[in-house]
């Protein structure tokens, strides 16, 4: 009974980051949170639960969470982090032509400001914005799925370890999240993470994440 209690609780706080950091941080309070979780807990487990026991598997839940390992918060206090400003994205159908407008007429933007994105059903290209208009031309207005400007990329270069570290990237995507920012489009190239958002929200997610390189670095002092 308590195990299933338990359970249903770490389940929550793993798909929860703002509720990991809590917990990882220290600064959760833990009726707080059983209270603001019970409601899911009531539901998945089909019965009323005491709010004591939640507070106790809040708790426990603590323990699993450890702070980032020495070799991550390396690979964080080296990356350094740019600002690619006026980037535009457009995301079309995936099709036989498409893929041969993308193969052949791309190469023309050689040197240029430019990744191309392939989903199971669609190709995402993003862009330097004075491709924009070119960039459109080149498909069929009803392949074009979803096209936008007024965006920031931000690449954060890393050094090699990152290839082989896990969880690295995800500390850059749980920095920004936590300031409730929309990720419009990312890739991870290598050592380049390249995050795509609204030039509205560049300023926040930088400060986010230039933040987090600075907390690494001090902690290796």
């Amino acid at each position: 009974m308590v195990n299933s209690i338990f359970s249903e609780v770490q389940n929550i706080i793993d798909r929860d980051l703002s509720l990991q950091d809590a917990l990882q941080r220290g600064y959760g309070n833990y009726s707080a949170i059983a209270r603001m979780i019970k409601p899911k807990v009531t539901e998945a487990l089909g019965r009323n639960v005491k709010l004591e026991s939640i507070i106790t598997s809040v708790k426990r839940a603590k323990v699993l969470y450890k702070p980032l390992k020495k070799d991550i918060t390396k690979v964080l206090a080296e990356s350094t982090i740019n600002i690619r400003t006026d980037v535009s994205k457009v995301t079309i159908k995936k099709t036989d032509m498409v893929r041969e407008i993308i193969r052949k007429d791309l190469s023309k933007f050689l040197g240029e400001f430019l990744y191309v994105l392939e989903g199971v059903s669609v190709t995402t290209i993003i862009h330097d914005q004075r491709l924009f208009d070119e960039v459109c031309s080149m498909f069929q207005k009803e392949d074009v799925l979803d096209k936008r400007q007024n965006l920031a990329a931000i690449v954060v270069q890393s050094p090699s370890d990152i290839v082989d570290m896990p969880g690295c990237i995800t500390a850059f995507y749980n920095q920004i999240s936590r300031k409730h920012i929309s990720i419009q489009e990312t890739v991870s190239c290598y050592t380049d993470t390249i995050i795509v958002l609204s030039m509205n929200d560049v300023g926040t997610a930088f400060t986010a994440l230039t933040d987090l390189v600075a907390e690494s670095r001090n902690s290796l002092k």
